[in-house]
């Protein structure tokens, strides 16, 4: 079995963002230079997320995919805002190979038959945000990790599953962008009651931090953000907003000096090194 490596880019406008908790957003430069040096350092998939698409109740990203998809040939997983198969059918129009749906599928579950029965499951990904409770239980959130829904994980995924999504995105909102390494609990209990794949998505911190959510936490996929990122600012040379975005955030400053930095080309071959299948290596 290969292992897929997705870099998640966050989008506000055409920039790059990122924060901790999926909060406090900054800006890290335009979104195109990273996209295409993921591309070219062998990324398996890029995932797009409209960071502030809950804001405005849509997603904005249709010319940035439109834009992307004349220029990279690797599937294309488009999130934030996207509420209806119309909003589907723009997007995967725009280029996009999946779209992933939160918010609208945890307030009317039959849109993800719906979806499938159209688009195919293959196309459909559901992101899970979640959150541990008081009592130590996983919590789906939307709206960017903002809202409770007071629906636990655990029943989610069986909805997920009979309504026939392709796979599950499983993001945790308490790692996200920490760099303290992922829920592994979480992950391969999830990763372990289903039958679709799931993706695993934050708190990489290290290199090692993949290599054990792959091998102990059962997932199938990795989608990883600020481990790559702040390695691609340097090496791309990004203009000075990156720098700014971090003096302007202490707590952006400190998780950067927590995260060892990687590109992707090195991360895939540590991976492969350990005994891990990667694609396009």
């Amino acid at each position: 079995m290969s292992f897929r490596i997705i870099p998640r880019l966050d989008v506000k406008g055409r920039n790059l963002v990122k924060g901790i908790h999926l909060e406090g957003l900054r800006i890290l430069g335009p979104i195109e230079p990273y996209a295409q040096y993921y591309y070219e350092q062998g990324a398996d998939e890029l995932l797009y997320v409209d960071a502030v698409a809950s804001l405005y109740g849509r997603n904005s990203l249709t010319d940035v995919i439109a834009d992307t998809a004349r220029n990279i040939s690797i599937p294309l997983a488009v999130g934030g805002g996207i509420r209806s198969l119309q909003d589907m059918e723009e997007i995967l129009r725009a280029g996009a190979d999946k779209v992933a749906l939160n918010t609208a599928a945890i307030g009317n579950p039959g849109l993800i038959r719906e979806a499938a029965n159209a688009f195919g499951s293959s196309t459909v990904v559901i992101n899970i945000e979640a959150v541990r409770n008081r009592q130590g239980e996983a919590e789906c959130f939307v709206d960017n990790g903002r809202e409770p829904t007071g629906v636990l994980v655990e029943d989610w995924i069986k909805v997920i599953e009979d309504h026939g999504a392709g796979e599950i995105l499983l993001t945790s909102v308490d790692r996200e962008g920490t760099g303290s390494g992922f829920d592994l609990e979480l992950t391969k209990s999830v990763a372990t009651s289903m039958s679709i794949p799931v993706i695993a998505c934050g708190g990489a911190g290290a290199v090692s931090d993949v290599e054990t959510v792959i091998k102990d936490g059962a997932a199938d996929a990795v989608c990883v953000a600020a481990l790559l990122h702040y390695y691609a600012k340097d090496d791309l040379a990004v203009d000075g907003l990156s720098e700014l975005a971090f003096a302007a955030s202490a707590d952006l400053m400190n998780a950067r000096n927590r995260i060892d930095g990687t590109s992707l080309r090195a991360l895939k071959t540590f991976l492969n090194d350990g005994g891990i299948d990667v694609r396009r290596l």
